[in-house]
């Protein structure tokens, strides 16, 4: 377990610029690779402005756990929003504050694991709000639960942070697609053995004796993790159905924008959906 360090706020200087809302250096890259970030936020935003709305506050607590390099936060940070950014790296949380500074942004970093979140920013009152601002209208949980020691864990500390009425968003790898790309690669044995087979105790198909890959999770799985922690499972979107399966796609700015566009369109259509390479479901604190 990685010690906690003091939380503070930081606004950082110039630096590299990565993270999971990342771009890349072509037009063309942008289009094809960013149709994931802006679907996701996209999402978000319209999650935001919903709470914001109920809440009758402008500003929310959002609490970005496995945060990485920042990028989603400082887009957050970025509309006036109070943003906490948890990673257990400290190498990603210094590559935060590079980032919070180029966007002239600030927000509070926490060293610390997912499962460690009501010690780290506090839970809410019984009334659901605190004097002294503690636990979070919306927590952001992407490209963690494959990772993280116990999924089931850390979904269980993000419901008790979350206020009445507020959201979780989370992002995972998704088995199905997996298997797809490594059938049509022509790697049959690595597709076979990755379907879903005894699950742990933490939740995700069971890895082999020893060994600590990362998890993927089936929609039914991921759904099961998050009400098992006492939330209410909403929308589920599919993010990069086509893109991972069709290398090469959308190979000038004209094809890529098409991509994108039936990228969104099938994000929730249930059978594609399910294909996707990641799962992006909303839940809720009643």
């Amino acid at each position: 377990m990685t010690a906690e360090v003091p939380a503070r706020a930081v606004s950082g200087m110039r630096g590299p610029d990565t993270g999971h809302m990342d771009t890349v250096h072509t037009d063309t890259g942008r289009k094809r690779d960013g149709s994931r970030a802006s679907l996701v936020l996209e999402v978000l935003t319209e999650v935001i402005a919903a709470r914001a709305a109920q809440a009758g506050r402008a500003s929310l607590d959002i609490v970005d756990v496995g945060a990485g390099t920042g990028g989603l936060a400082v887009s957050m940070a970025s509309l006036g929003h109070r943003v906490t950014v948890v990673d257990p790296s400290p190498d990603a949380l210094a590559a935060a504050r590079w980032r919070a500074a180029e966007a002239g942004v600030t927000f509070t970093e926490v060293q610390g694991e997912a499962s460690d979140l009501p010690a780290l920013v506090g839970e809410p009152g019984t009334d659901g709000e605190s004097a002294d601002g503690r636990g979070a209208d919306l927590v952001i949980c992407h490209n963690v639960l494959e990772y993280v020691d116990s999924p089931s864990a850390a979904l269980a500390a993000i419901a008790r942070v979350l206020r009445p009425g507020g959201t979780v968003s989370v992002l995972a790898a998704n088995t199905v697609a997996a298997v797809l790309q490594r059938a049509l690669a022509g790697k049959y044995a690595e597709a076979r053995a990755m379907l879903p087979g005894p699950v742990s105790p933490g939740g995700g198909p069971a890895g082999p004796a020893g060994a600590t890959p990362s998890r993927r999770f089936t929609l039914p799985e991921l759904t099961a993790l998050i009400e098992g922690a006492g939330l209410r499972v909403g929308d589920a979107h599919g993010i990069r159905i086509f893109s991972s399966l069709l290398p090469g796609a959308g190979g000038d700015l004209a094809a890529a924008e098409a991509l994108r566009e039936l990228e969104e369109a099938a994000a929730t259509y249930p059978p594609l959906r399910d294909i996707a390479t990641r799962l992006h479901v909303l839940a809720y604190r009643a």
